[in-house]
């Protein structure tokens, strides 16, 4: 058996994960975005991935909204609205703007969401899956950022990734994994949902 003197070297362990800095002026470095550009691009990028989702959930309503799921989908599209009008309203009182690509989220969006439906319901629960998930990373990386002088957005963030959480949830309970060529579509739409949320947070 091996044993440590106190010359030995101790055994190496797994450094701790370390969190992502606060925003704050101290912090930044040359290149940074400052605390009110980062601000603006968060309300805008999540005012359309918010915008996105309730096209997609009207878009699997005009569908399936009739079967079995109705009611499920109805609830999820009520989150999404009252999502969306909490970015819209911060938009507006904090002076920002809506991305220019709302007009093609709106088309976009309802047509995965139709699209989806139209695979049948298991499609339509995958979809919510991998949509939600690319959600949920994005709300966390945003919360992680914010500081306590941005205590209130920071605390809806989290709630609000809560809320896609338990839609994720919902997909899973529902299917999500049995839907025709599950891998593929979960990839292509939570890679097609990456990219959205690229392009909104710059343009």
């Amino acid at each position: 058996m091996t044993t440590l003197s106190a010359s030995s070297p101790l055994p190496m362990t797994p450094a701790e994960p370390t969190a992502r800095p606060k925003m704050t002026a101290e912090n930044r470095i040359p290149g940074d975005m400052t605390r009110d550009q980062l601000l603006d691009r968060i309300m805008r990028v999540n005012h359309a991935g918010e915008y996105g989702a309730v096209r997609i959930y009207q878009g699997q309503m005009a569908v399936i909204g009739k079967g079995q799921h109705g009611d499920t989908l109805k609830h999820m599209l009520e989150q999404e609205v009252v999502h969306k009008e909490y970015f819209q309203k911060a938009i507006g009182e904090r002076q920002g703007r809506p991305t220019v690509l709302q007009p093609v989220w709106h088309v976009a969006g309802w047509m995965l969401g139709a699209g989806t439906a139209l695979l049948g319901e298991r499609a339509a629960m995958a979809c919510t899956v991998a949509v939600e998930e690319a959600i949920d990373d994005h709300y966390r990386e945003q919360a992680e950022l914010l500081g306590d002088d941005e205590a209130e957005l920071r605390d809806t963030i989290e709630r609000f990734r809560a809320e896609e959480l338990e839609h994720r949830d919902i997909g899973y309970e529902n299917g999500a994994e049995q839907a025709p060529a599950y891998p593929l579509l979960h990839a292509a739409v939570k890679s097609g949902t990456r990219l959205a949320i690229w392009l909104s947070e710059r343009i």
